[in-house]
């Protein structure tokens, strides 16, 4: 944290930052529109790009310090005073985007023509320009941006700092939270219960502050919203996935009428199983009867994956290869560890990073392929360079989970009994059920949350109100969601982080299963597309990239058939008894 080529880089970003604004603020358009100079707008493009890398780079550094230990006050302090640099100094290049839409696009189009290397950026421009009807002045939009370290920002911070402070007592042990949830999944229903009850006490103490901070960041949002006139609460998101309006509609639809086929019929026939008339809310992931309590090493865990990268592609597999062989994956469980997992792309110069938390399960298993397909991704679309390798979550979700099903393939061929393949689909049939139904529960939960927030505060009752009446649609009457489940809501962190990302899992999952579908009919022709698709980064828009698969994404029955596979698999585990 205190290296001196940091400060050395803190401080030349800082003056790349001043220098670019000096020269090109308020002059370059007139002067490249007069001179028809697409090669210097090209240069000042690649200019951008650098220094963004740069900041980029070390906010990179800072994350992924804090991550390790978020209770370390020294990293917190670290991670938020770069954070805050890094924001002053970004905002000094707000104009760039802002004066670049102020070019025409007859205007840009001769450009293009008359210079091949400003071509290159020529799917940057185009998203760039799809912001130009939210865009306030140069002035106000740094405002917003330095605002945030004190409004969103602050009070995510507060957030994280609450959520990693909290202790959950579970047989006179004080748990943080990652552990406790983790004992949602254990075989004891005893200790599920438990789990469940500390986590509903701990988190009740807690709403008030809980309610203050949701209020707070959809107010925020709301007026951030409302002065770049976007229409809907969740527009500004889907602005940034480069998705239109209607296609999240038409897969919220088709997962909605998919309730009673999937969730509410899967967790019936779970209740079966369980020799009960009903799941508490504790026993939804529960373990089956005939559990599988062996843990899987490490060093089999990375076998299962890479063999099923292997499999697909070799090209892949090499690039899987690589994460394992150069220690680009932190996965044992440590005190102060970040909760969860994530795959971070710092920036092409370098390469991605994954963190997680192993802790040798079936779904660990999972989370590893999950973030592999992550980290595969992002380490093909670097070559597009740092403003064209990043893909919007929606796609970028699509790998992750085309990852899992890959693994998912494995397990199952290695499956030697028919219980064994039997724990390993209604596994696979949970982990869809919570990435898709889940998932658009928590979508439509922030929704009315912001919706209703335009008209004034929710109270602390109404948010847990919208909660259970939104699980209970998608659960279904086999499960009863019990005193203490209200508060639940509370500890997701995307409502907190990133308002209406959760959709991109159901996105991704429901197309994943789509290419898994094609992959099946005609595997020699369906991989190299995927790899292109993969390579594609953030140069060509969903639409055009799904065309080439025969897919349109606007289309009900389009996601509909993505859901398909989980009914499948659920039929399956009916005959099986």
């Amino acid at each position: 944290m205190e290296a001196s080529e940091l400060h050395k880089d803190l401080d030349r970003a800082m003056t790349l930052a001043q220098e670019f604004a000096k020269e090109a603020k308020g002059t370059f358009v007139e002067a490249i529109v007069q001179n028809k100079d697409g090669a210097r707008l090209a240069a000042l493009v690649r200019r951008y790009e650098e220094i963004q890398e740069l900041f980029c780079r070390i906010m990179s550094f800072a994350e992924l310090l804090h991550s390790l230990d978020v209770n370390d006050p020294m990293r917190s302090k670290f991670y938020s005073d770069t954070h805050t640099k890094i924001i002053e100094a970004m905002s000094l290049l707000q104009f760039f985007e802002l004066e670049l839409n102020s070019i025409d696009h007859n205007t840009m189009d001769s450009l293009y023509d008359a210079c091949p290397e400003l071509s290159h950026y020529r799917p940057w421009i185009r998203d760039v320009a799809t912001a130009k009807p939210h865009q306030l002045s140069d002035e106000l939009e740094r405002l917003f941006i330095e605002k945030s370290i004190t409004s969103s920002a602050g009070w995510s911070h507060l957030f994280d700092e609450t959520i990693s402070s909290l202790r959950f007592t579970v047989d006179d042990e004080e748990l943080t939270i990652e552990p406790t949830l983790n004992l949602l999944w254990d075989p004891d229903e005893e200790k599920r219960k438990k789990a469940s009850q500390a986590l509903s006490r701990t988190l009740k103490g807690n709403l008030r502050l809980f309610t203050c901070i949701t209020n707070t960041l959809a107010k925020d949002k709301e007026i951030y919203d409302r002065w770049h006139n976007f229409e809907d609460v969740a527009d500004s998101r889907h602005l940034s996935n480069h998705v239109e309006r209607q296609v999240i509609e038409a897969l919220v639809s088709a997962v909605e009428s998919s309730y009673s086929r999937l969730s509410h019929r899967y967790y019936a026939l779970k209740a079966k199983w369980m020799g009960k008339p009903h799941l508490e809310h504790w026993d939804r992931n529960a373990p089956l009867p005939e559990k599988d309590t062996r843990l899987i090493p490490w060093s089999e865990a990375e076998d299962i994956v890479f063999t099923a990268y292997e499999k697909f592609s070799p090209s892949l597999s090499d690039c899987v290869g690589m994460f394992f062989g150069n220690n680009w994956i932190d996965a044992p469980v440590k005190p102060g560890k970040s909760p969860g997992g994530f795959s971070h792309p710092v920036v092409p110069s370098v390469h991605p990073f994954i963190l997680m938390n192993y802790q040798g399960k079936t779904r660990d298993v999972a989370t590893l392929a999950h973030e592999l397909g992550h980290g595969v991704h992002q380490f093909l679309s670097g070559s597009n360079g740092f403003l064209m390798s990043r893909t919007p979550l929606t796609l970028s979700e699509t790998a992750a989970v085309f990852g899992e099903m890959l693994t998912f393939d494995v397990l199952l061929e290695r499956a030697s009994t028919v219980t064994e393949k039997k724990l390993i689909l209604a596994s696979k049939v949970e982990d869809m059920l919570n990435t898709v139904i889940r998932q658009i529960t928590f979508y439509s939960f922030e929704r009315l949350v912001h919706t209703e927030r335009k008209r004034g505060e929710l109270t602390l009752d109404r948010l847990c109100e919208i909660w259970m009446q939104l699980q209970g649609d998608s659960y279904g009457p086999a499960v009863k969601l019990g005193d203490g489940y209200e508060a639940f809501w509370a500890y997701i962190p995307h409502f907190i982080h990133s308002p209406f990302y959760v959709y991109a899992y159901a996105f991704g999952h429901c197309l994943a299963n789509s290419f898994y579908t094609l992959f099946h009919d005609n595997s020699e022709l369906f991989r190299d597309k995927y790899i292109e698709f993969l390579k594609a980064g953030g140069t060509r828009h969903h639409k055009e990239l799904l065309a080439s698969f025969g897919f349109d994404p606007s289309s009900v029955k389009f996601w509909s058939m993505g859901l398909e596979i989980t009914e499948n698999m659920i039929t399956e585990l009916e005959a099986m008894g």
